[in-house]
Parts: structure tokens; sequence; C-alpha cells
């Protein structure tokens, strides 16, 4: 989880990942948004502007499961980046999706779900280590 945010922040200090305009870098409100900025369904990676780190849709598009268990909040969590396994009930979904709130698609935001749950906002993201 700790991993996911640094990489939606870029390094930088924005409200969504990558900007303060959330219509730049996100598909969000499917059901709510007046604009029709999105439609119900997941989009086409990379039609919104990228973070810092060259990401795309870090906020928005689709939940993200990380490897993290939830936890209510980040007491006694690990201080090197690395994985809080817990009991493993419940794990941590990241980054909100095409029918997410803006209050959702903050850098921030996090859900949480039972690792059977699927959806169709659902998904994850390919990580690897650098060399």
């Amino acid at each position: 989880e700790a991993e996911w945010e640094y990489a939606c922040r870029g390094g930088e200090k924005f409200e969504y990942c990558g900007s303060n305009d959330l219509d730049s870098v996100a598909w969000y409100g499917a059901y709510t948004n007046p604009a029709g900025t999105s439609k119900i369904t997941t989009h086409p990676v990379a039609t919104k502007k990228p973070n810092a780190f060259g990401l795309y849709d870090m906020s928005g598009n689709v939940y993200e499961w990380v490897e993290d268990s939830y936890h209510p909040n980040y007491n006694k969590s690990p201080t090197d980046g690395s994985v809080w396994l817990g009991n493993g009930y419940e794990r941590v979904l990241r980054g909100s999706s095409w029918n997410g709130t803006p209050q959702d698609e903050r850098s921030a935001g996090r859900e949480r779900n039972l690792p059977v749950y699927r959806d169709d906002d659902d998904g994850f993201r390919l990580a690897r280590n650098l060399p």
C-alpha cells in the first residue's frame, strides 16, 4: 500500500495522482458526474494525463488491489514501505474507479474488500523492481 501511494504521488503533493485537476487525470463519477466525463465501463489506459513518474490512471478508471491487509489506520504500520500482512481477511484497494466520487479519487483514498471479491471496476497494476 505504501509503495502504491508513493507511485501515485509521483514525488508531488497533488490532491489526486498527478494533478489537483481531477478531470485531467481520472475517469470517475459515471453515475453521479453531471458533466458526463465518464461512462459506465473501464476506459482504455493512458487516455488521461500521467503523473510525474509517467504512470497513468492511478486515480480513477479501476480500483487497484494491493498486497496489504486492511487496517483502519496506520498505527504500528511498517516504516520501511514493506507489506503489512496482518490476518489477510480483507485487503486494500487504492485509486478508486470510473464510478467513484471526487472524494474517493484522492491520492490518500482507500477501500477494502475480501480477496475473493470480483467486480468490473477492480483490477491490479503490475510492478517490477528496477535494476
